[in-house]
Parts: C-alpha cells; structure tokens; sequence
C-alpha cells in the first residue's frame, strides 16, 4: 500500500509538472521523438498579415508564443515595404536588425525565405532571365543575414516543356552559384505549370547538378492547370504521391500543405500517413513547414490542427 500510494503521488506531481508547461516545451518534447522537425510558414498566416491584423516582424514572436514553434519560413512578399530598406542598406538594414532581434529574443530560428514575384526563373528571354537572378540576389544576401539556410524559388516559364525546363536549368545554375558564395541553398517548389509535374522537376534539378539547388516537395501544390476564373479548381493534376516520391530525392526542405481537416484531425483530401511515409523512406530528417491555407477554419486553428496531425503521424512512424 505505502509502494502504492508513492507511487500515485509521482504519477500526480508529473501531472502536475506536465500541465504547467508551455505549449512550446510541450511540441519541443514531442518533436524529438520524431525523425524531422517542423517549422511554420509564414503564408499559414498570409490573410492576418494582408489584412493588417500582424505585420511580418511580427511573424516570428507569433510562431513561438501562440505555437510553440522555434524554426520559421518567410515569404518575402509579406515584408513589404522593408524590400527597399535592407535592399538599399543591406547588413545594416534598420528592418532586418529589427527582425533578426525579435527571433533571438524569442529563441526562434530562421530557415528558408520563399521567394515569389521576382520573374520566371525559366523565362526565354535570356536578358529577362537574368534579371530575375539578380531580383534574387537581395533575397540571398537577407537569408544569409537572418541565419537562413535556404531560399525557395519558382521555376516558371512559357513556352514547350523541354525548353522552360533548359531555360530553368540555366537560370537556377546562375543563382545557385551565387548562393553557394555565401552557402545557401536554392530549392525549386512544385508550385504550378510544368514545375507541378514532379518528372518534370526532378529533371531540372538533375540538369543543374549543383550541391546547394534542391526541391522543396509540397503535398498540395501539384495542380498543373488552374480554372482562370477560380483558383481553387483544378483542371489537370499530378500524382500527389508519385510527385513527393519523384522529388524527394532532391529535399532540403518539405512542405506541409493542409486545406481541410475530418473529425479526426486527418487531412481530408490527402493521405497524409501515405505522404509522410514517402518522407521517411527517402531518409530526410529536416524540416517539414506547417503551410495551413484552408477556409474552414480560422488561420490560427488551422496551424494548430496541422501541427497536431504531424505530431501523431510523427509519432507513429519514428
């Protein structure tokens, strides 16, 4: 009976401890015991941050405090007019002090910037493909000074596939070589068109044949036609499963796109045991970004909802 009662007393003082612990320490724990980690993207929180709700700086406490997430992945069309600022004043850039400040502050680390509206990676017009590697160029020089590893681009184009994918190649090749000056990576997401098409993607990388120029797999982005009218229909997709596999290979980085949930928690419109099996077999152990951009639920409860979904798939397949 003493053994017994010694023992609820343990059994209530964990208890005790475990209900007094921050949301943070709590997904840290349970992190650990899974073979990736995860971070949160900031498009999870694109509709606050347009709306004026929050602000880019802002971004990162969020993430920590309201998550209990420690690694962030930036979009650079959300630090707005902070572009011109760190473009113009680089290192000493009064918003990127200000930025990396408020991480450090907060124990948040910073991983990847996504890259959009800078040009098309794959344009035929050589001149404009150009432009679109140096349009890159700030965005480099922001990740290296924010601690960054990586940066995720597009590999947009128009023209027959064979030849965006050539012009892609080359244009990748260009950036890459400067990033690799300061060692960051170039990753290319399926983020539609022919780059939906993970055959297709894979096969830019390859041409590349670079260290740091990589893909970053995302589980819903593999529509290759949208309706023009309406973005959220799609009339020719890709093999979701078939993609991740065929890109795996190449990730230095996986995103973890979620829409709408069950009862269960489970992603209604994909297998996300099937999907986070295909990730585990390729043998990656980075990071797996929370990219919630659903409607039915509120922007903060979607990332909730994807973090828990990851945590209990995590924690079966680890």
């Amino acid at each position: 009976m003493a053994s017994r009662r010694s023992f609820l007393k343990t059994v209530a003082a964990t208890s005790g401890i475990m209900a007094l612990q921050p949301l943070d320490l709590l997904a840290t724990e349970a992190s650990k015991k899974m073979f990736f980690e995860i971070s949160l993207a900031e498009w999870s929180l694109h509709k606050a941050i347009f709306g004026g709700q929050m602000t880019n700086l802002d971004f990162p406490v969020k993430a920590r405090k309201d998550f209990g997430i420690g690694v962030v992945e930036y979009v650079n069309t959300c630090f707005k007019s902070a572009t011109k600022d760190f473009k113009e004043n680089g290192k000493d850039s009064a918003y990127l002090k200000e930025l990396l400040m408020r991480c450090k502050d907060n124990g948040v680390k910073n991983h990847l910037i996504m890259c959009d509206a800078e040009g098309d990676m794959g344009d035929a017009d050589a001149s404009k493909r150009l432009q679109t590697v140096d349009n890159h160029k700030k965005w480099v020089e922001a990740a290296k000074y924010l601690g960054c590893k990586t940066i995720r681009v597009n590999a947009g184009g128009k023209g027959p596939a064979e030849e965006v994918a050539k012009n892609a190649a080359d244009g990748l090749a260009k950036l890459s070589e400067f990033a690799a000056t300061m060692k960051i990576n170039v990753i290319v997401e399926n983020h539609g068109s022919y780059s939906s098409n993970g055959k297709w993607l894979a096969g830019v990388i390859q041409s590349v044949n670079m260290p740091n120029c990589g893909t970053l797999p995302d589980f819903g982005n593999f529509c290759i036609k949208r309706d023009t009218a309406n973005y959220r229909v799609c009339h020719e997709s890709y093999d979701r499963y078939t993609g991740v596999q065929e890109l795996m290979p190449f990730a230095k980085g996986v995103s973890a796109k979620t829409n709408v949930f069950d009862a269960d928690g489970n992603e209604r419109e994909m297998d996300y045991f099937r999907l986070m099996s295909i990730v585990k077999e390729a043998g990656f152990k980075g990071y797996v970004g929370i990219e919630y951009e659903g409607d039915e639920l509120s922007e903060d409860d979607g990332i909730k909802a994807t973090l828990k979904l990851l945590q209990k798939i995590g924690a079966k397949l680890s």
